[in-house]
């Protein structure tokens, strides 16, 4: 008979106590702490139903000029947005955490993936019926029946599917649902939810299995239980979005496997998520006449450069303190660049209300639209527009010196080949770019770009 003991966790951050207290001494938290009933079973084993088990080796220490270093062979998801965000396709063995807010699209998402998949796929869910999930494929309009669909939350039960049917790869919907026999607290608490990824972990060293899951998320947009989670997977992928809008963005937030600074851009549609190939085209609106306060700045997120729309808004102060408002952009920064203008430009912004949007519902921290911020406060300022073919790419320093960014040869071809005519960057960055159609102007001080612009 296994030993019954009882454990107390803090809920919000997953430290262990041998009693009850009123402050989490680890997270500073107060009544997050919560009792829950912890039973250790004799075989702690994802093949504990299975007749046959291959025999344990001994690891043993090996020099690193030892370790052969093959490279593994990715597992394609036939989704150009998820295959960028992940590094290249899914590892085998690799586990992948999928968070977002409720109703974005996780489901949808990892559900296309496993319905396009050439791959046979397990798609575990313990949210839905078989029927529910039969509808929402109708709707993406499935291009393989590789798919099989499992409705069950006992990891036990789990297993004992997978070893019958032996998937390529495992997706389970979602890991809070899942409960194992050797814990006896509900599923959802801290312990069961260490204790389920901890099987699947296992599960798939040992088989050389991707196992991606989906995790609900707190209302501070944590991911729910414990911050161990996110430490023993392999990748954590963020999915974001307003409902009230059609666009989604997938980006990574850990990856053992890739680089974290990756994004992928989905639309919304009722026949399921769209790839966005192109992200300009939602990030660059469309008007047919040119207005002031918007200037285009080229950016870089990963490897994959945009164009996108940065629009401003100056006018007097009605009330006696002016008021400063960032969406999408530091408003720190802009404070700042609002003092450069000041005193190295001359121009008195001190009394007028300054509002900044970046356009698309992203955030940038890309220093490079620092020049392209500037000159969009001027257009609103001074009334005039920038012409729409202009774009920028450069940073504003302290001095009013135009200061040189990265990967700048990236950024001119991407606005060559969306046909602008001229861009706007240091003078100080090295450029050995050979038959391009796009004017490259080279400035070295704030004061260069208003002359050319505003004359």
């Amino acid at each position: 008979m296994a030993k019954t003991k009882t454990v107390f966790f803090c809920q919000n951050c997953g430290a262990q106590y041998a009693k009850w207290q009123g402050q989490c001494t680890s997270c500073k938290a107060w009544n997050t702490i919560a009792e829950e009933v912890v039973q250790k079973a004799e075989k702690n084993d994802w093949k504990s139903n299975t007749k046959t088990t291959k025999t344990n080796r001994t690891a043993k220490p090996l020099r690193i000029s030892e370790i052969s270093s093959g490279n593994e062979t990715r597992y394609n998801t036939n989704d150009a947005e998820l295959n960028r965000v992940l590094g290249g396709g899914l590892v085998p063995g690799s586990l992948t955490l999928l968070g977002g807010e409720p109703g974005i699209g996780k489901s949808t998402l990892l559900l296309q993936i496993s319905l396009q998949l050439p791959y046979k796929t397990l798609y575990v869910s313990g949210e839905e019926s078989q029927q529910q999930i039969k509808m929402r494929a109708e709707r993406i309009r499935s291009k393989t029946d590789n798919c099989l669909i499992l409705t069950e939350t006992k990891t036990q039960n789990i297993f004992r599917q997978i070893e019958e049917t032996e998937p390529d790869i495992v997706i389970i919907d979602s890991i809070q649902t899942l409960h194992s026999d050797y814990i006896e607290s509900s599923a959802g608490s801290i312990s069961q939810i260490r204790e389920c990824t901890t099987e699947l972990i296992k599960f798939a060293k040992e088989t050389a299995t991707p196992v991606l899951l989906i995790g609900h998320i707190t209302k501070d947009g944590h991911i729910a239980g414990p911050k161990i989670l996110e430490h023993m997977v392999d990748t954590v992928l963020q999915f974001e979005g307003d409902r009230n809008h059609v666009y989604r963005i997938l980006r990574a937030l850990k990856n053992r496997f890739g680089s974290t600074s990756e994004l992928g851009i989905y639309e919304m549609q009722g026949s399921g998520l769209r790839e966005v190939s192109n992200p300009s085209e939602i990030l660059i609106s469309k008007k047919d006449e040119e207005l002031s306060g918007t200037a285009i700045a080229s950016t870089l997120e990963g490897m994959r450069p945009l164009m996108i729309e940065i629009q401003a808004l100056v006018s007097t102060a009605v009330y006696g303190t002016p008021q400063r408002s960032a969406t999408g952009y530091n408003l720190k920064r802009l404070h700042m660049l609002l003092a450069v203008l000041e005193k190295r430009a001359g121009f008195r912004l001190g009394a007028k209300d300054v509002f900044l949007n970046v356009t698309g519902g992203i955030s940038v921290d890309d220093p490079a639209i620092d020049l392209a911020v500037v000159a969009a406060i001027l257009s609103s300022n001074e009334d005039i527009s920038v012409p729409k073919d202009f774009c920028f790419a450069a940073e504003v320093g302290l001095a009013g010196e135009i200061r040189p960014v990265t990967k700048v040869e990236q950024r001119i071809q991407e606005a060559d080949k969306l046909g602008f005519s001229t861009i706007f960057v240091s003078k100080y960055n090295k450029i050995s770019l050979q038959d391009n159609k796009i004017n490259i102007r080279l400035v070295s001080k704030i004061e260069d770009v208003v002359e050319y612009l505003f004359g």
